[in-house]
């Protein structure tokens, strides 16, 4: 078996980073391969998720935020001045691109095509090539088409992505795993420190999955049996970070 990591958001900011990342994550990997109509899911979602909230200001605000700290840690001995300084010229170069007037992804609503195909999507077997005949004949493209057509769509996204994939970076790096004991599959802590991510990672051989809850200064870890769907009673050994 292999460990797995779970991650638990303790604020609305870092939950809203973690669904970009994880939708970013989807739309390379549909870049890489081709996955026919199912790379519309996460791009159609990614447009939602656009539309629904402008996340502008609060990653510029962010990025304001690292720089400063950055900043600060670039003066102390004994860091990775290199790291520090890749860290400070990307944010710079992404907080750039993040300030241009236009909304990310607004171009796309434009696109005859995506249109059609959206408005579509949300139903049940509605793929069909007599529902959406345009699919069907994108389809028949040669990949590499497909692909140049995926790249230039997503990459509307780009001013809004990179700079978060390099903050949850920055966040993930404030701690380091360290071991932990849930006993009777149950592991409580708290900080004084505000906390904004909790991640978990254990042997998926231990059979159980953790259910991750808290708040900014107090977090709590149960443990539950995949295959009973029950709380589990043994002792479970994992690696825990708790990032700032």
């Amino acid at each position: 078996m292999t460990d797995l990591v779970y991650e638990q958001p303790l604020n609305e900011k870092i939950r809203s980073y973690l669904r970009l990342e994880y939708l970013n994550k989807q739309l390379g990997n549909n870049l890489n391969h081709d996955h026919q109509h199912r790379c519309f899911y996460p791009l159609f979602s990614l447009c939602e998720l656009s539309e629904r909230c402008d996340y502008r200001n609060e990653v510029l605000k962010d990025i304001e935020r690292n720089l400063l700290q950055l900043g600060k840690w670039q003066e102390l001995d004994h860091v990775d001045s290199e790291q520090i300084e890749f860290y400070i010229q990307s944010l710079a170069q992404a907080r750039e691109q993040l300030q241009r007037p236009e909304r990310c992804g607004s171009q796309l609503k434009q696109d005859r095509f995506l249109s059609a195909l959206r408005q579509r999507f949300g139903m049940p077997g509605a793929c069909c090539n007599f529902d959406l005949p345009q699919l069907h004949f994108w389809l028949a493209k040669p990949w590499e088409e497909r692909q140049q057509d995926y790249q230039a769509w997503i990459s509307h996204f780009d001013p809004l992505l990179t700079p978060i994939t390099l903050l949850l970076q920055l966040t993930r790096s404030t701690a380091h795993f360290d071991n932990a004991t849930a006993h009777a599959g149950f592991y409580q802590g708290d900080s004084a420190q505000a906390l904004s991510l909790v991640r978990v990672k254990v042997d998926a051989a231990h059979g159980c999955y953790p259910t991750i809850s808290g708040h900014r200064n107090r977090y709590a870890i149960h443990f539950v049996q995949f295959d009973q769907q029950r709380h589990s009673d043994r002792s479970i050994e994992f690696l825990l970070a708790t990032c700032a």
